[in-house]
């Protein structure tokens, strides 16, 4: 028949058009699966460049790019422009990262679903994507950028700008949207992260507690860092203990003065040490004793500043480096004078006590628990060597005016005051001053209701 004759031959001509693939011809499984798995390799490289770049880019700090940036490093300068804006570098990891997670469990589920049941298949594409990302594409890659952090921030930087490029509609969409969240919760965008000073000062402490740095240069750093909120008032020589010269003194006089008290400057008063008028130098007293003919002092005087107790001691000491003045008078609210300040003094405040031969370590450490200060050493230094916090910025800046504060009146050698688990016995006062304080830290005392207990 005619017709059928026509059917038989339209069905030998489709067999080889199906079997080509233009019509009706379906993949094999394996190869499905093939293509499957590369995928996901080439996924899971992706989610751990994403994890190890948050973690590179993140963990460098900023005058690090700025040093790799002067050195011209490959990449360094893509690295600074991410991190110019770090809550659009945040999102574009974040956008990328989270896309190819979904990616990989999408196509794990697919894979599975065709050697078994569509909730297996769920299953097993959730744990297992879960166990081989956690394990490939966040820990072990996570791990190398830690400990390459700077050269692996430098190796993603283009890529991660490319990313950006490619991903820009949705990270520009996910980026307005935070922001905005951001401030409907209070919230702040991601900023940089500078380090501060609190973060310094615990790594000196963890420094030496590792062993990498020693006590004596912890506490040079860590003076360094009090260094811009001392006052003159902290640093000063008291007026009690300044040794000074009259006005119409001779040049011996003040010659045997300087001997006498191992200074080699002294301040001139006239009257009393409320009218310091000048300052005297042995140096130059010596040089010209031979040729002054009536032996006075005026000649030799020379202008010294005057400055309140409250001015910061990094102020005071570029001020007295423009005015070439090694000594200068300290003077409270009424023009009184309250002691001197040299540029010993400041110096002493960043490198520690300079001992003269005759003089005693103000800070003896007699045992892990017990220390013996002079009176005079400041708060901070004693906070610094006990592990007892006594209260600064008060009335008073040094361990003799605390035990003063404390007490409400004069003290005897051998009062013993408790105070935060430590006690203090005061070993030596000359006249009204204390002298020599030992501290030992101990169980506290029975307290009155100030949290000071003392006893003689």
């Amino acid at each position: 028949m005619p017709g059928l004759e026509a059917t038989a031959v339209l069905a030998d001509v489709a067999r080889p058009v199906a079997a080509s693939g233009v019509v009706g011809f379906e993949p094999s499984t394996t190869l499905v699966a093939a293509g499957g798995v590369a995928a996901l390799l080439v996924l899971l490289v992706l989610s751990g460049f994403f994890s190890s770049a948050e973690i590179a880019m993140f963990s460098l700090a900023h005058h690090r790019i700025e040093a790799l940036v002067e050195d011209g490093a490959s990449g360094a300068e893509t690295v600074q422009a991410l991190k110019d804006d770090p809550h659009r570098l945040l999102v574009t990891i974040l956008v990328g990262n989270n896309l190819v997670n979904i990616a990989m469990s999408s196509i794990a589920t697919g894979l599975f679903a065709m050697y078994t049941s569509q909730g297996r298949a769920m299953l097993a594409a959730t744990f297992g994507v879960t166990a081989v990302v956690l394990l490939f594409g966040e820990s072990a890659p996570k791990s190398y950028a830690i400990e390459n952090t700077e050269s692996w921030a430098l190796s993603v930087a283009r890529p991660l700008k490319v990313s950006e490029y490619a991903l820009f509609p949705l990270v520009v969409t996910f980026d307005a949207l935070t922001r905005v969240l951001n401030r409907l919760t209070g919230g702040t965008a991601v900023e940089e992260s500078y380090v501060t000073r609190e973060e310094i000062r615990e790594l000196i402490r963890t420094g030496e507690s590792e062993g990498v740095i020693e006590a004596d240069e912890r506490e040079m750093l860590q003076r360094v860092f009090r260094f811009n909120d001392t006052i003159a008032k902290e640093v000063m020589t008291p007026r009690l203990d300044v040794t000074a010269v009259a006005r119409e003194a001779t040049v011996d006089e003040a010659v045997a003065k300087c001997v006498e008290s191992g200074h080699t400057r002294l301040p001139v008063y006239d009257g009393d040490l409320d009218t310091v008028v000048g300052i005297v130098a042995l140096g130059d007293l010596v040089g010209d004793r031979e040729s002054t003919d009536d032996g006075l002092l005026e000649a030799h005087v020379e202008e010294t500043l005057h400055v309140p107790e409250s001015k910061h001691v990094d102020e005071l000491f570029r001020e007295m480096r423009q005015q070439r003045v090694e000594q200068v008078v300290v003077i409270d609210e009424f023009g009184t004078t309250e002691g001197i300040v040299t540029t010993e003094d400041i110096v002493e405040a960043v490198v520690g006590e300079i001992l003269e031969t005759q003089e005693d370590d103000p800070i003896e450490t007699v045992d892990d628990r017990t220390v013996r200060v002079d009176g005079e050493v400041n708060i901070e230094a004693v906070n610094d060597v006990t592990g007892v916090e006594f209260p600064e910025g008060e009335e008073f800046e040094t361990i003799a005016g605390f035990v003063f504060n404390r007490a409400g009146r004069l003290v005897e050698p051998g009062e013993t005051f408790a105070y935060d688990g430590a006690e203090l016995t005061v070993e030596r006062v000359d006249d009204t001053r204390i002298r020599r304080v030992r501290i030992s830290e101990s169980e506290p005392s029975v307290t009155d209701g100030s949290g000071v207990a003392a006893s003689s």
